[in-house]
């Protein structure tokens, strides 16, 4: 899908080789999974019909071929970013979509692995994992529909500018959680420890305290982080943003009219770039004056 999408079409002929291997690595592993034999651990423990007992060949090929999937994952991906560096206008917002979309899945299908293999148990919807794992199993595998539903805005092209929005917020908010939480949770763990040395024993004012905090710092932190990240990332818009800024502060105590005109198109041609400024200004007593300057 990363290998053909916008267009349906491959970058180049380059990309044909992997878009084969690509294809036979998904039979392979899929014949491989049908094949293995072994109890079905979703059916109750019922051995496979299809299982192949007295070929052990079969789960040994799969270890060979399982690696390939992922390195096919990454290339696919790197073709989606060159042609993005390629792509114009409407196709770059397009591979936006899928991007973020792909970006989610891949950072939350990670942590999944990762708690799946620090826990003892090992793996999800075994026998003795946590209620939590399992969750978190679940909404990783539920999470691969993300995909399609970006792939289907992309292509509608149903609020296709506001991706850049949808980022922007994900970027903001995501960050924001995990300062909170780790001021939540170092407050809590700072506060208990004072509090047991001062009484001996923990209290839940400890608690009520960071709480307090995190409501008193949500807002001084939710600015810091916007501009950080729309420094770091949309320099663009915050460069606009700080002369718009600028602008509104001279335009209170500037009087000169030629100089606030001025004053204008600069700012104009700084946030918008446009090829070419008119500005057309509407006097009472001597009808109209025109006044066009070019970049």
């Amino acid at each position: 899908m990363f290998l053909l999408f916008p267009d349906g079409k491959l970058p180049s002929r380059r990309w044909r080789p992997l878009a084969w291997l690509a294809g036979m690595v998904i039979v392979l592993l899929s014949l491989g999974v049908g094949l293995v034999p072994g109890p079905l651990q979703n059916l109750g423990g019922t051995r496979n019909p299809f299982g192949l007992e007295e070929q052990p060949w079969v789960e040994t090929a799969g270890y060979f071929v399982l690696p390939l999937l992922p390195l096919c994952m990454l290339a696919s991906v790197l073709s989606l970013v060159m042609r993005y560096r390629r792509s114009r206008d409407e196709e770059r917002q397009q591979i936006k979509w899928i991007a973020f979309a792909a970006s989610f899945v891949g950072l939350l299908y990670l942590i999944a692995m990762v708690c799946a293999f620090i826990i003892p148990s090992g793996a999800w919807f075994q026998a003795g994992s946590p209620l939590w794992l399992d969750l978190l199993g679940y909404a990783a595998l539920i999470s691969f529909t993300v995909v399609p539903i970006a792939v289907g805005f992309a292509i509608l092209r149903y609020r296709l500018y506001d991706i850049d929005r949808i980022i922007n917020r994900t970027l903001v908010y995501g960050s924001l959680t995990a300062v909170l939480v780790a001021l939540y949770v170092g407050g809590v763990v700072v506060l208990q420890y004072v509090f047991r040395g001062l009484t001996g024993s923990g209290s839940q004012l400890a608690i009520v305290a960071s709480t307090l905090l995190i409501a008193a710092l949500f807002n001084p932190l939710r600015r810091r982080v916007q501009n950080l990240i729309d420094h770091s990332f949309y320099r663009r818009k915050y460069d606009a943003a700080k002369t718009l800024e600028a602008f509104s502060a001279k335009l209170r105590d500037e009087t000169d009219m030629d100089a606030l005109n001025s004053e204008l198109l600069s700012t104009v041609r700084e946030t918008m770039q446009p090829e070419h400024i008119s500005l057309w200004l509407r006097e009472p007593e001597r009808g109209a004056k025109d006044t066009e300057i070019s970049p």
